[in-house]
């Protein structure tokens, strides 16, 4: 049997990244934080926190923190589905939902997604932002409970649902165009355009480079910048060229403060969502909201 205690205080010093607020969370002092987690250490037989600022779980620790998470969930359910059964006896703590999403679907269809599951719960949500093509990693590493993800292969122990596709267009500012593409987009011109990118993992710009048979290996010159806000306002300000989702530059392209540089070479980036099959119940209706907002924003995903 598993010692719940011992793992709401680990959960806690993962959450809060430190054994002092962990403690402040739980009204209980730092050393009893300190003694709950030992013990459970000495049960498991594994180091579960790794110390530091902040603190972090382990592997074996964030599976048990995802654990805990899952039945906080499945008796929030349980607890909405039958009041007679007195389970709401004492104060109720709100469970708290890990969820990976890629920053454009938060800034667009995602958001959605969320204001209509918080209107019908009292459920709360911790969104960790990640690359699309990165997010499926985030619940095969027992992170989070569910992801947005880009890829549609099975992972054990999940659900994989199909969302629909996000339209992608090359795009910079007119000024852009003049000064770094007069000759046209190809080489050596696109070579040395500085080009924008959302952060390390970002692939999409070269993934574009690609598609139009340009050379990725001479690494255009590129500026580094995980901001969607950012990203958009920087390329209108001539910083660079950058990929763009079509429902997020609508009134930049309609504006022509953006540009497309090459029209008809845009790409379409399949979305799926993933979820631990364990608490499937649980996330029920989280995957309505989902779908619902999937569907009023994106296209459907073409067959191969």
């Amino acid at each position: 049997m598993l010692d719940y205690a011992g793992l709401e205080a680990l959960a806690a010093v993962v959450r809060e990244g430190s054994f002092e607020r962990a403690a402040r969370k739980l009204h209980i002092t730092s050393s009893a934080v300190s003694q709950r987690i030992k013990q459970l250490e000495e049960r498991t037989g594994q180091v579960l926190v790794l110390r530091g600022q902040p603190c972090t779980g382990t592997e074996a620790g964030r599976r048990l923190c995802l654990h805990v998470e899952q039945v906080a969930l499945l008796e929030n359910e349980l607890r909405r589905a039958h009041p007679a059964l007195g389970l709401a006896d004492g104060p109720m703590t709100a469970p708290t939902l890990k969820l990976a999403v890629n920053a454009d679907s938060l800034s667009t269809w995602f958001m959605d997604a969320m204001a209509a599951f918080t209107a019908g719960g009292n459920e709360l949500l911790d969104i960790r932002i990640d690359d699309q093509e990165h997010t499926a990693q985030r619940i095969k590493e027992g992170e989070v409970l569910a992801a947005v993800t880009a890829s549609g292969a099975s992972i054990a122990g999940c659900n994989t649902w199909p969302l629909g596709s996000v339209h992608y267009v090359a795009a910079a500012s007119p000024a852009f165009v003049v000064r770094h593409l007069a000759s046209g987009i190809a080489l050596p011109a696109m070579a040395q355009a500085p080009m924008m990118t959302f952060g390390r993992q970002d692939r999409l710009q070269e993934q574009w480079l690609q598609q139009q048979g340009l050379d990725t290996r001479r690494h255009p010159p590129r500026h580094f910048l995980p901001s969607n806000d950012g990203f958009v306002r920087s390329c209108e300000l001539g910083l660079g060229w950058g990929m763009h989702p079509t429902a997020l530059i609508g009134c930049q392209l309609q504006a022509g403060t953006l540009v497309e540089l090459l029209p008809g070479t845009g790409m379409d980036m399949p979305l799926y969502w993933v979820h631990a099959r364990s608490v499937q119940a649980g996330l029920e209706r989280l995957t309505q909201c989902v779908m619902a907002a999937a569907r009023q924003w994106l296209q459907p995903i073409a067959l191969a």
